[in-house]
């Protein structure tokens, strides 16, 4: 009797032992099914497509950090200087020219002053450091600035063949609103308006991504649905037969 309470006892335990393993198995199985947040993310909308940082897109380094404001003093600086700059010349009409020869006299004469009153006050004259601009950074930021507008000429000749037609009208839309804004203003102005959004967007993308990203793509969902109505409407009306028949003459 007690060998055969002893078996009872083992079973039940083999039992409450399988049962556990097998509950282990199925929750880690259902831990493996469940979406990782890391892959939740990745599938996560971002603007443009985006797939690196905010920061990775400005081009990394000191520019980037100043965009972002991860340095408050040096951003608001440059913000300020170029607001100042922007003042000098739009808001008391100060011409370039004129700006750079008051600003060469006011250094001359600054350097004169010190250079002869160092010997009445038993003085070195000041030590004048040699400037000269590098040739290497020059042909680095030529070459950049020669392959850009070289992409930006391949990228207009794609839009302009007319394989999507979307981007061409995209394009268009784009460069009528900035002849508008161009003829409100300046060039000096615009290039100030931009540069302070470029201090102010950035940061403030960073900051609210997830509900810009969200925001975006419910309007890019509307626009296309609008586009599509669109397109059966109006552009699939429009007779191709023609152009294509040029093309193939």
């Amino acid at each position: 009797m007690a060998e055969h309470e002893d078996t009872k006892v083992e079973s039940m335990m083999e039992k409450i032992l399988d049962k556990i393993h097998g509950d282990d198995s199925s929750s880690s199985g259902s831990d493996d099914d469940k979406p990782s947040a890391s892959s939740l993310k990745s599938k996560t909308y971002r603007l443009f497509g985006r797939e690196k940082s905010v920061h990775k897109i400005l081009g990394g380094g000191k520019p980037a950090d100043v965009f972002l404001w991860k340095d408050k003093k040096i951003s608001a600086a440059v913000l300020g200087g170029v607001t100042l700059l922007w003042a000098v010349f739009e808001v008391f009409e100060c011409h370039l020219l004129t700006f750079l020869c008051h600003l060469l006299i006011v250094m001359l004469a600054l350097l004169f002053l010190w250079s002869n009153a160092s010997s009445f006050i038993n003085k070195e004259p000041p030590r004048i450091p040699e400037v000269k601009i590098p040739e290497g950074p020059v042909l680095q930021f030529a070459s950049a600035l020669v392959f850009e507008i070289n992409r930006g000429i391949a990228a207009l000749q794609d839009i302009g063949s007319g394989r999507d037609l979307k981007k061409f009208l995209s394009v268009i839309a784009g460069l009528w609103l900035l002849s508008i804004l161009g003829s409100c203003c300046n060039f000096l102005t615009l290039f100030h308006i931009c540069f302070v959004l470029l201090h102010t967007l950035p940061v403030l993308y960073e900051k609210y991504e997830d509900q810009v990203d969200l925001f975006v793509k419910k309007a890019m969902a509307e626009f296309n649905k609008q586009f599509s109505v669109f397109d059966a409407k109006v552009l699939s009306k429009i007779p191709r037969g023609l152009l294509k028949d040029k093309k193939r003459a």
